[in-house]
This record gives C-alpha cells, sequence and structure tokens, in this order.
C-alpha cells in the first residue's frame, strides 16, 4: 500500500466493552499491524446523556489486557488528538456550516412536536416519515424560508438542527472490502442531523471529520454500520475529501445461531460477554481465561485462515490475517469452543508460569508449599485441566489427606484382605531409599509379582487410600510428591477408618 495504514477503533462509553466490540478492535489491530500502520482509539463521547463513568478505563484496560494496545489515543497522544470527542466538539461546528455554504446541508427548525405530528399522519395513512427530498420543502428549514427569514431565526436564538441534503435521483455505487460492491438509490435516504441544538455534533459528522483528519486509510466496523455507509461516503464527497476504504464485519451471532449475541445470552447460559469484569457480570479474565485464547477464538469468529491450523498466536495472527478472508454471514459462538481454546493455550504454558498462578490459589486455601513441589504437582495434572482454577479440585489430595472416601470406590475396592495387603505395602515402603516414583513403582511391582497378587487387588485400593477417590495422575507420582511420610500416614489411616 502505498500510504500509511491508518485504523481506529472507535468505542462509545456508554458502558463495558463487548465481546463484538473487542473483536472489532482486534481486526483492526491485525489489519494495521500486518501493514506495518497504526491502530488508534478514539473515545467517541458526542451523546453525554448515555457516558458511563469507567468505561473508558474499561476500554483500555481490556485491549491491554489482550495485548492490542494502540498507537494512538487518550494517554498517547499523537499527532492527531484530542482523541475524546468531546474534547474536540469545537471543531464540528465549522465543518456544518461548511456543508451549509456549499449547498450540501441546511438548518432545520422543525420542533419535536411537528416532527412527532408528522410521523403520526403518515402512520396513521400507512407510510413512514422520512425527511428528505420529497417533503423537505415543505418543513421549517433554510430550503424553504427566505433568507431573511433564517437569518431572524438564527439573530433570536431559534434553536435548530444541520441536516445533510440527501441527493435525488442517484445510484450510489459503494465498495466494501467484505461484501463487495453495493448500489443504492439515494431517493431512500433521509437528510441525517449532522449537528444538534445542543451544539454537539452527531456520529455521522464527527466520525467523518475525524476520520478524515486523523488520516484514517480504512474503516473496519461492525455490520450494524453498514446502513451509514452511504451518507458517509456522501460527505466525503461534499467536502472534496477521499473516503477511506470500508469494510463492514459480520455479526457475533448466539450459541444458537439466530440473532445477535447479547448480555442477556452469557447470562442464560453462563458465559462471559464482556473482555473484564462489569458490576455483576463476569469477564473472560475473571472467569480463567488466557487473553491468548480469547484473541484466538475471537480471530475466528467471522474470519477463517484459509487452512485447518486453529491456534494461533497474536503475531501469527498478524503474518496472515486478511480482510478478503473475513465471511459475509454471522458468525455462530460457540462457549464450549471458547473452553477448548482456553484449555489448548493453558497446555502450552510453562508449569512455571501456571504455578505462580496456581500458587495464589494455595494461598488462599491456606496451604503452605515450596514452588518446586507445585511446579511438579502442576506437570502431572495440567492435562486434565481447562482453567487453572481446575488446579485445585485436581490435585487437592496432594496438599491435605483425605478424610472421606468415595462411597461407590469403597464398596468395589476394599475386600476382606485388602487391609492385611495395604500393612505390608506399608512396611515395604518404609524401607525404599530414595523414595522416588520410578524406584517405588519397580519394587512395588516386584513385590506383587513374587506374591502373585493380581494389580487390581493392590492398585486401585492403594489409589483410593491415597486420593480419597479413583481419580489422580501416575500413582507412583502421588507418593513421591506426598513423601514416604505422608503416604505411611494415609495407608495407616485409611486401615483403622474402613475396616471400622
Amino acid at each position: 500500500m502505498s500510504e500509511k495504514v491508518r485504523v481506529r477503533f472507535a468505542p462509545s462509553p456508554t458502558g463495558p466493552l463487548h465481546i463484538g466490540g473487542l473483536r472489532t478492535a482486534l481486526f483492526n489491530y491485525l489489519f494495521a499491524k500486518k501493514h506495518g500502520g497504526d491502530f488508534l482509539l478514539r473515545i467517541e463521547d458526542t451523546d453525554q446523556n448515555r457516558y458511563v463513568k469507567g468505561a473508558e478505563e474499561y476500554i483500555i484496560e481490556a485491549l491491554n489486557w489482550c495485548g492490542i494496545p494502540f498507537d494512538e489515543g487518550p494517554g498517547k497522544e499523537g499527532d492527531c488528538g484530542p482523541y475524546r470527542q468531546s474534547d474536540r466538539k469545537n471543531l464540528y461546528k465549522d465543518y456544518a456550516l461548511q456543508l451549509i455554504e456549499n449547498g450540501h446541508a441546511y438548518y432545520a427548525f422543525d420542533s419535536a412536536e411537528s416532527l412527532d405530528f408528522h410521523r403520526k399522519d403518515h402512520e396513521e395513512k400507512g407510510k413512514t416519515f422520512i425527511y428528505n427530498w420529497h417533503n423537505r420543502l415543505k418543513l421549517l428549514n433554510s430550503l424553504s424560508l427566505t433568507s431573511e427569514e433564517v437569518k431572524a431565526k438564527l439573530d433570536s436564538g431559534a434553536d435548530y438542527v444541520i441536516r445533510f441534503k440527501s441527493p435525488q435521483d442517484e445510484q450510489l455505487v459503494l465498495n466494501d472490502i467484505i461484501r463487495g460492491e453495493i448500489t443504492i438509490d439515494t431517493n431512500i435516504l433521509d437528510d441525517k442531523v449532522l449537528f444538534k441544538s445542543d451544539g454537539m455534533p452527531t456520529y455521522h459528522l464527527a466520525n467523518i471529520v475525524d476520520d478524515h483528519l486523523m488520516k484514517i486509510t480504512h474503516v473496519i466496523r461492525g455490520e450494524e454500520w453498514l446502513p451509514s455507509m452511504a451518507l458517509h461516503e456522501l460527505l466525503y464527497k461534499a467536502f472534496g475529501w477521499n473516503a477511506p476504504k470500508f469494510a463492514h464485519l459480520p455479526l457475533i451471532m448466539k450459541p444458537i445461531g439466530k440473532g445477535k449475541l447479547s448480555k442477556r445470552d452469557g447470562e442464560k447460559g453462563g458465559f462471559p460477554v464482556f473482555p473484564l469484569s462489569w458490576n455483576e457480570s463476569q469477564g473472560y479474565r475473571e472467569a480463567g481465561f488466557f487473553p491468548e485464547a480469547v484473541v484466538n477464538f475471537l480471530a475466528l469468529l467471522g474470519w477463517n485462515p484459509g487452512t485447518e491450523q486453529e491456534l494461533f498466536s497474536l503475531d501469527e495472527l498478524v503474518q496472515i490475517f486478511s480482510l478478503e478472508r473475513v465471511n459475509k454471514s454471522g458468525a455462530r459462538f460457540d462457549p464450549e469452543k471458547n473452553n477448548w481454546y482456553n484449555q489448548q493455550w493453558l497446555q502450552r504454558k510453562s508449569d512455571e508460569e501456571l504455578a505462580k498462578i496456581f500458587i495464589k490459589q494455595l494461598e488462599s486455601h491456606k496451604v503452605s508449599v515450596d514452588f518446586t513441589r507445585v511446579k511438579k504437582v502442576v506437570s502431572l495434572i495440567k492435562e486434565r485441566a481447562v482453567f487453572v482454577s481446575d488446579f485445585w479440585n485436581l490435585s487437592d489430595y496432594i496438599f491435605q489427606s483425605p478424610t472421606v472416601y468415595d462411597d461407590k470406590s469403597v464398596k468395589k475396592q476394599w475386600k476382606e484382605d485388602t487391609p492385611h495387603i495395604m500393612q505390608q505395602i506399608a512396611q515395604i515402603l518404609t524401607g525404599i531409599t530414595p523414595f522416588e516414583s520410578a524406584n517405588i513403582e519397580t519394587i512395588i511391582k516386584e513385590w506383587i509379582s513374587k506374591k502373585e497378587l493380581s494389580f487390581g487387588k493392590v492398585m486401585p485400593p492403594l489409589r483410593l487410600i491415597l486420593v480419597g477417590d479413583m481419580k489422580g495422575p501416575h500413582l507412583f507420582d502421588i507418593m513421591e510428591l506426598i513423601g514416604k511420610e505422608e503416604t505411611i500416614k494415609r495407608i495407616t489411616n485409611a486401615i483403622n477408618t474402613l475396616s471400622n
């Protein structure tokens, strides 16, 4: 590409960042980095009535947690700042007036009551009221009034909005990187409000002006903005500016495949729809997901690499990402598949990294242990885990002796001669040095063969004694981890408990 790629993620701070918004940010980031470009964050807070305190900080924290930080934005000022629209509000009126001067916009003085009357009147006649070419000369605006009347209204401080003057009888041909060529009949477009009576621009004007001033080359955004594309192209043309290239991403659909994924779907299905927790809603971070897993499953929602590969690091995604491989149709959200991604990323983590996380969990259970031992435990159990939070249930018996034994397993494994066999095992263990897994296994198995016992008579009840259940990794690894003294103690306790 001849010019430097510059893209932006432009959320409104009206609440937590939805997982769909996070995917939009990710695709912008991947595209920018693939082409050696810049990824900007712009906070679109022109609607101050919907502003939610803390939402901007949440957005920034979510991007940083995912490892997709912005190059320019709030707190990272570049040449195109400020990056909050509320800090740029003095800019927009001049651009709105510029459109009036060149005939592409006009003042509209219609009251809310008057517009409401027209809407209801149209509804009663089975029509839809659209403020555009077919009725604007009948309404109260600078196109229907004389210049003297307009001046008098402006001088008196009358409320007004500035509307875009949509062209009549034109066929607008638009090009979207993902969806291809789209043709729009301009007669169906309404004259959108560009500047409001409260002195703030609407999304449409601020968005276009900011994208132009921030030198945005590609606008990558959600499908919900596709209906705005015609107006935005017309605004660029009206200003005499080159429009960026557009790409509208497919929706993220509910797990059932119909309808857009919502917060309520997460609440009903018991899975997060936000990257981080917000009020009572759990986030992916707090649910125990690794950011790499979240980035991985989001990247494959609506985009495919053209291969069977499913696991990608962020660097790998940057290398192979392209907008041309983004699907037009919506992508079904699959919570179970997302769990699978986390499991795969957990397996990729080093035992040391996982042990550092697990040791905090152990502290919450008031278990004080040696880091080297925790690392060894992690190496034995991590294949069975989806989240690090699973580690405790998979290994609690290593850190504390079982006090109860699974009833079904007791009935099946604890026979009349089991206590005698276990007493002999305890005696053998006393003399084993070094007390290491391979050495213990060799000696015990030799003894079993010498006594002509079946392994089923010895190994399952021994596991029941040490674990309290029939779960866990290699039995002799467990023995080495808990040590000789603890192993013999557990055998003695079980004999006393289960024999009674």
